[in-house]
């Protein structure tokens, strides 16, 4: 009976399994001819059979009556495994290989990859236009179990270009959900590979900064693994405008509240105020949350003219969220340098990176960015902590930023500026997300600062 329990074991954990003796010699006829390919002097690799045989579940298992040490063993062929293969790679541009099950879309795909430490949430994240270019390790071992729903979409599609996920949830269980999370991928054309060390990763990525890396669900014989390390290595994301490729084709007007059920701050208002939005990758709940605090928003495009902002009439403008390098978008910096001064401002992570330089700053990127739901972020007139969701890669250099600017924020984390004002200039802006969802709702009072500013203006006009 032991030698039989250490053969099972052997088989299920890939061991080589000795069956020299002939009762089970006579056994190996009944494999499939691909896998008796893999039977040499008597030794038979589990792993390399279940791969040559796509339908085994169990390569071998003890015949009925004859529990001893001679134990013969026989082939159950056409029963599918409950588990899938590896058939999807990894590749980063240091040559690193991971593989993995794919889900969602097929096919071979370049981008930057980062991670995110959020412990919910994924659906926000994936609908962030803010992450165009790059793939998304979560660090959250465990991805898919709530499902897709309608609501929690933070823009109209995926920009993200794939999801690196531990553990892939098959079953789905939340009352709101309407799809799972294969599907949601597929339809989104994102790639997807799950069981995958994502600790490995991660550290990888801290210890090196972000890699490019190529998702692919090809075949080896298909495109070399060496084919992929090159395609990472010839693939760049810095000077890239993203901005202009995620926004908005045409101005709209906006002025749906957060949905009641989620409402955790303030009680809505009526429009009051109306607000122009820039839209470099702009979130749903940014808008709602505007609207929420009283604002009429109309979002324009990426490369609106200042003027035409300014022929609005508004009561502020707002500079949203966006993907990518600052730098690549130099439009969007002589926009805000035409509209500093002339109504208040606030701009929010590329907002704040765009305001940065319009106000004569530098700006840089991290090594591995800020991106995840648990940074905490000083605020430095009260020393008050705030825990704030972030994402971006790139920071303003403070030393660079002209007399009259004062740094509010910092990231308790690593020193970096994540926030300022320049009241001579009516502006203020912060690094991160003040409308976080699915929280934390630290950083929500922002939004009420920009209302304190747009009414401090309303009585000077007066």
């Amino acid at each position: 009976m032991a030698a039989v329990t250490r053969s099972i074991y052997a088989l299920q954990n890939g061991v080589s399994l000795n069956i020299r003796s002939e009762s089970n010699a006579n056994r190996v006829s009944a494999l499939s001819p691909s896998c008796s390919k893999r039977v040499k002097e008597g030794l038979v690799s589990f792993r390399q059979c279940s791969v040559a045989s796509q339908n085994v579940s169990q390569l071998f298992m003890p015949k009925r009556g004859s529990l001893n040490n001679r134990t013969s063993f026989r082939c159950l062929a056409g029963v599918e495994r409950p588990w899938k293969s590896h058939d999807a790679r990894l590749v980063l541009e240091d040559g690193s290989i991971f593989t993995g099950v794919a889900f969602g879309a097929k096919g071979t795909v370049v981008n930057e990859v980062v991670f995110n430490t959020s412990l919910s949430g994924y659906q926000e994240i994936m609908t962030d236009p803010s992450y165009a270019g790059q793939f998304v390790c979560f660090t959250c071992p465990h991805i898919g179990n709530v499902g897709i729903n309608e609501d929690d979409t933070e823009s109209s599609k995926c920009h993200l270009g794939g999801i690196i996920i531990r553990s892939y949830s098959p079953n789905v269980s939340n009352y709101r959900s309407v799809k799972d999370l294969d599907q949601y991928c597929r339809e989104q054309n994102v790639v997807g590979i799950a069981d995958l060390d994502t600790r490995e990763l991660t550290r990888r990525l801290r210890d090196q900064g972000s890699l490019i890396g190529v998702i692919s669900t090809e075949l080896e014989d298909e495109v070399s693994t060496e084919a992929l390390v090159e395609k990472a290595k010839g693939w760049k994301i810095e000077g890239v405008d993203y901005l202009s490729q995620v926004c908005t084709d045409s101005q709209y007007e906006w002025s749906t509240n957060t949905i009641p059920e989620w409402e955790f701050n303030v009680e809505p208002k009526d429009a009051k105020f109306h607000v122009v939005a820039y839209d470099f990758g702009i979130k749903t709940n940014i808008l709602r949350r505007l609207a929420s605090y009283g604002c009429r928003v109309t979002v324009v495009p990426a490369k609106t003219p200042a003027s035409e902002v300014l022929a609005l009439n508004p009561s502020g403008v707002f500079f949203s969220n966006g993907p990518g390098d600052p730098s690549a978008a130099p439009y969007a910096v002589e926009n805000a340098k035409e509209i500093l001064g002339k109504v208040p401002v606030f701009g929010i992570c590329m907002g704040h990176q765009i305001l940065g330089q319009a106000f004569g700053a530098t700006t840089y990127k991290l090594k591995f960015g800020h991106h995840g739901g648990n940074h905490p972020v000083s605020y430095l007139p009260t020393g008050r902590v705030e825990i704030s969701a972030q994402n971006h890669n790139y920071a303003v250099d403070p030393s660079t930023l002209p007399e009259g600017v004062k740094v509010t924020h910092i990231n308790l984390n690593d020193g970096t500026c994540a926030g300022m004002i320049y009241p001579a200039k009516k502006a203020m802006s912060i690094q991160y997300h003040p409308e976080a969802s699915p929280g934390p709702h630290d950083s929500d009072p922002s939004f009420g600062d920009f209302i304190a500013m747009m009414e401090a203006e309303v009585k000077v006009a007066v």
